[in-house]
């Protein structure tokens, strides 16, 4: 009998007598052995959405139409109470390994790992992922969109690999690797290679559609190629998470439809889930989440703004779950949709308030502190009609529609203590192995169960050891027994959250939370230490959505609640809660960024982490490259539109740009045409100091003469961007400036030698609060 505890399969080899010659060879040779999946273990989809609240989708009583979710839910089950960890990459590591998400080190999002032992980022090898352990077990594995499992610094064409997707387990990945990507111009990997888009926008590409694509390309070629081998799809998209970028004709679908505000939004969704049956006929809605104001505070150009930030939200959501229905559509064709099971999740989290009060045109202003003006929103709209959500746009909606997508319960994303931040819609369709049909599952569940799940249906046991490697146990249990047992008893009773302190503790139908800091809490400002939270209490067998907090009246209960809290925390290194992440920075916890650098001519798809930091400093940029009066293109440009700089050549011109936030720009040009032959060009920056996102005076200096001085009224504080990069020769992207006159990368047509990029003594490193603050708005 086989061992599929101890993996990888390996059966010693039997004595073979073999002779001298092949000719005379009599005995036979011995049959190469492959470890297969079981008979009839099903082939295993799991689509995974990204900020999607509760209250979002139509298919658990949103406003976003979602009719393949529906049609599958009809078809399948509902599950009314699965939970997530509140954030982007600790969700996606507690799905892949079963166990909780500061247990393999991935207390926080990436960018912001630490040295601490729950927020390392770095899975431990005794947490075998699910796509390993289904690839050792005779799957086929790829995986497909959004990773947001590998610290930045390992995102390069140097690796290490090894926490890339095809180092995690998967046989093929497509997508991209961090916490955001624009869906019109991403920054794409395929395997371990980065590659460009195969279409522009302007010839209809999408980054949705594209996953889409790549998922029925490889399902199909599975079944062509190994039709005996069921294969595991992850299929992750970068939507619902900002930026809401839609094709053109998707844009306007929802106009006029959310004229009545978030708050009369919340109760007419709560009244829709009460016929669906998602949450119970008295269910209340849970208090208004404090700090958000409500939809009659805000003035009429935000109401106005809002709404059409909100109108494209609802657009992007349908789009995305009209790519889920290509795939059903493939699948159902090819006759592999009965032995498919499928886990549609709806959200890794609850809805983003990361927009702010007021909403934006670009994300990327939040990212570095600076205030949208809803006035500009409103002359985009009507300057450009048709354009929101197109390439020109970054957006995000207003705090308030986060809320009200997280409908009937409180708070959003990052806010691990409430149900606003964890709870999250779950179908489950197999028509091969659930007898049930269009019913609802009440169970209480969490994301970290979904592997147990996985391996149950496939038939495969918990293995003891991987690679050699002995396994933790898991933390999650099968919800496999549900599928047929609308009333069976829940085997997940316990389960801890916790996020930048914002913690609690489910026990048996009871909650015990404090929300120590919100998403909007005042940027930099002091936290409350940890012992002076005030802590609620909710029985959620009758107060399903923590609406009426018991605290006060059964302390005791509370006491003990706590006490589990913290006994939860240390066995799974949630301990010490840091809600600054003032380890970032500890002694070997991250690699440093270098204070200079030299690029060859072919270098890119480099992010922050990996090049010098030009931001708050003075800098000295060097291109050494071959020219004349005809030169045109890019010869260094990091970051895009939304937020970068770029140093290039127009029709033999010498040309600074710096993009603040898609809000102004700054182009500094040299008043001599380049002679033909080599050229070495100087970019000096002489950063005024006194602070973050000053200003700076600009040099440009061409074979030892300066041509041209110029003023950078003001600049970016905390990043340029979360998902593009610095790139030699080319602007890969989003182009920095429109004054390219072109989308398509602007290659430089002469040749480059080499790119030096040097930092000044004065550097000023935005400190550990504000680097934590800038990151979080892009997860």
């Amino acid at each position: 009998m086989t061992d599929r505890t101890r993996l990888p399969f390996h059966r010693d080899r039997a004595p073979f007598e073999a002779e001298l010659d092949a000719r005379d060879q009599r005995a036979p040779l011995p049959l190469r052995e492959r470890l297969h999946a079981p008979e009839g273990a099903p082939n295993v989809l799991v689509v995974l959405l990204d900020d999607m609240g509760f209250g979002a989708p139509s298919v658990f009583g949103g406003p976003c139409r979602t009719p393949v979710a529906e049609e599958l839910a009809d078809d399948g089950l509902r599950y009314t109470r699965f939970h997530t960890t509140a954030l982007c990459s600790p969700t996606r590591a507690a799905l892949m390994t079963g166990r909780n998400h500061h247990a393999v080190g991935v207390g926080t999002v990436m960018e912001i790992s630490t040295g601490a032992p729950g927020y390392d980022g770095q899975r431990p090898r005794s947490a075998a992922t699910i796509a390993q352990l289904l690839r050792y077990n005779g799957y086929s594995t790829g995986a497909f969109g959004k990773w947001h499992q590998t610290p930045p610094w390992e995102q390069t064409a140097a690796g290490p690999f090894d926490r890339w997707p095809t180092g995690e387990g998967f046989d093929r990945f497509y997508g991209f690797l961090g916490g955001e990507a624009s869906q019109f111009e991403p920054t794409l990997v395929d395997g371990t290679t980065f590659v460009d888009p195969p279409r522009t926008a302007a010839e209809g590409y999408h980054l949705s559609e594209d996953l889409a694509d790549r998922a029925i390309a490889w399902t199909g070629d599975v079944r062509r190629h190994a039709p005996d081998r069921p294969w595991f799809c992850y299929l992750a998209f970068g939507a619902t998470h900002a930026p809401f970028q839609v094709p053109p004709e998707w844009r306007d679908r929802y106009r006029g439809e959310f004229a009545h505000g978030w708050d009369r939004q919340r109760e007419i969704t709560l009244e829709r889930q009460r016929r669906l049956g998602v949450v119970p006929p008295d269910a209340e809605l849970a208090p208004w989440t404090p700090g958000v104001p409500h939809w009659d505070e805000v003035s009429d150009l935000e109401r106005e703004t809002g709404q059409r930030l909100m109108e494209l939200y609802a657009a992007f959501a349908e789009h995305t779950d009209a790519q889920v229905g290509r795939v059903i559509a493939a699948l159902r064709e090819r006759g592999e949709l009965e032995n498919t099971i499928v886990l549609y999740i709806l959200g890794d989290n609850g809805a983003s308030a990361e927009g702010g009060d007021a909403g934006t045109l670009n994300e990327g202003l939040h990212f570095n502190g600076i205030e949208e003006d809803p006035s500009r929103i409103a002359r985009f709209i009507e300057e450009r009609p048709g354009e929101l959500g197109g390439p020109d746009t970054y957006p995000h909606y207003p705090a308030g529609w986060a809320v009200a997508m997280d409908t009937p319960y409180q708070w959003t994303k990052q806010v691990a203590s409430h149900y606003g931040g964890t709870r999250n819609g779950l179908v489950v369709h197999w028509p091969a192995g659930i007898r049930a049909r269009g019913e609802v599952r009440h169970q209480w569940h969490h994301v970290n169960d979904v592997l147990p799940t996985l391996l149950e249906v496939a038939g495969l046991p918990v293995p003891e050891s991987v690679d050699g490697v002995a396994q933790d146990p898991l933390d999650g249990v099968s919800f496999a027994y549900s599928f047929d047992a609308p009333d069976a008893a829940e085997r997940h009773t316990t389960q801890y959250f916790e996020m930048f302190g914002n913690r609690g503790i489910y026990h048996e139908g009871w909650t015990a939370v404090a929300a120590h800091k919100a998403p909007w809490h005042p940027r930099f400002a002091e936290t409350p230490r940890f012992e002076d939270d005030r802590w609620e209490l909710y029985d959620t067998t009758t107060d399903w959505t923590q609406a009426r907090d018991l605290a006060d009246a059964e302390p005791e209960r509370l006491a003990a609640l706590q006490s589990l809290f913290l006994e939860e925390a240390r066995r799974n290194h949630v301990l010490p809660m840091d809600d600054k992440l003032v380890f970032a920075r500890s002694a070997g916890s991250r690699p440093a960024p270098p204070e200079s650098i030299v690029l060859g001519p072919t270098s890119g798809r480099l992010r922050d982490d990996a090049v010098p930091l030009v931001r708050n400093a003075s800098h000295l940029v060097r291109a050494v490259f071959s020219g004349g009066p005809s030169a045109r293109g890019v010869l260094v440009a990091q970051g895009g539109y939304f937020g970068g700089w770029s140093l290039y050549v127009k029709d033999g011109v010498l040309t600074w740009a710096y993009s603040y936030a898609a809000v102004d720009w700054t182009h500094v040009r040299s008043s001599e045409v380049l002679g033909e032959g080599e050229h070495v060009a100087e970019l000096r920056c002489a950063y005024d100091g006194g602070g973050l996102g000053k200003g700076a005076d600009i040099t440009l200096v061409l074979d030892g003469t300066a041509v041209a001085r110029g003023r950078l009224e003001r600049s970016l504080p905390g990043m340029f961007s979360m998902d593009q990069t610095l790139d030699v020769g080319v602007d890969r992207g989003t182009p920095v400036t429109d004054d390219y006159g072109t989308r398509d990368g602007y290659r430089f047509t002469g040749r480059i030698e080499r790119i030096e990029i040097v930092t000044g003594d004065d550097a000023l490193e935005p400190t550990i609060e504000q680097q934590v603050e800038t990151v979080l708005i892009g997860q």
